[in-house]
């Protein structure tokens, strides 16, 4: 199926699409929401907020190429979880110590991530949880498998993937991990995930922060109390 011109106007109106196909999980007591930062978190603030689920952020940093970021050789996650795409480093020719080196390099930024993120406050618990993970979108889906990889470690009831828009080949191979893949759009032409958007402007850390701190309980905002 064809899709004229962009599928989305941003990341909200993404979220509000994805919520849509998520509509089956809405209310379930032992369901939490994890958006993958940056541009996961605010589609994932539309789903969560859609679902009447709680919402946290997991970080997970993609290991890019070097002199070419945007193409993900791998990724890394809480937990020291590694991800390496094997078909991007062959053709390539990249040695292991070049991962190392990438890995290194992005192992401060995650760690940096979280304690911005979080400001002192808790990751939820997932286990036993049914744990929907979103992103923006899907292109080599490293950065995914990275987050699921991690989670399963944490034993969660179930661990669904979910984004607006993803490539066909990537969403099939990700079903194989996870109890469930929820693409809206899984075009067999896909070049990049930011094609699909109209907006799709680089989302900040004091976004993130300001997303996460508008769904903590009253009594856990700071100042409360």
């Amino acid at each position: 199926m064809s899709f004229p011109g962009k599928a989305f106007r941003d990341r909200a109106d993404a979220g509000r699409a994805l919520a849509e196909r998520l509509r089956h999980y809405a209310g379930a007591s032992d369901l939490l929401v994890l958006g993958l930062p940056r541009g996961g978190v605010p589609v994932a603030y539309e789903v969560a907020t859609a679902l009447s689920a709680p919402l946290d952020v997991f970080v997970v940093r993609k290991l890019g190429v070097p002199g070419r970021a945007e193409l993900a050789m791998g990724a890394i996650a809480d937990g020291g979880v590694r991800i390496v795409n094997r078909s991007i480093t062959e053709p390539l020719r990249l040695s292991d110590a070049v991962v190392e080196e990438v890995a290194a390099q992005e192992s401060v930024e995650l760690v940096r991530r979280q304690q911005a993120y979080r400001a002192g406050r808790a990751a939820l618990d997932v286990t036993d949880k049914v744990t929907i993970v979103v992103d923006d979108g899907l292109a080599t889906g490293a950065t995914m498998r990275a987050a699921v990889a991690a989670l399963r470690a944490q034993v969660p009831r179930r661990i669904v993937a979910a984004v607006p828009v993803g490539a066909r080949s990537t969403c099939a191979e990700l079903g194989a991990e996870v109890y469930e893949v929820v693409c809206v759009r899984s075009p067999i032409m896909f070049q990049a995930v930011g094609q699909w958007y109209e907006d799709f402007s680089p989302t900040t850390d004091e976004e993130i922060g300001a997303i996460l701190a508008r769904t903590q309980p009253p009594s856990e905002a700071p100042g409360a109390g």
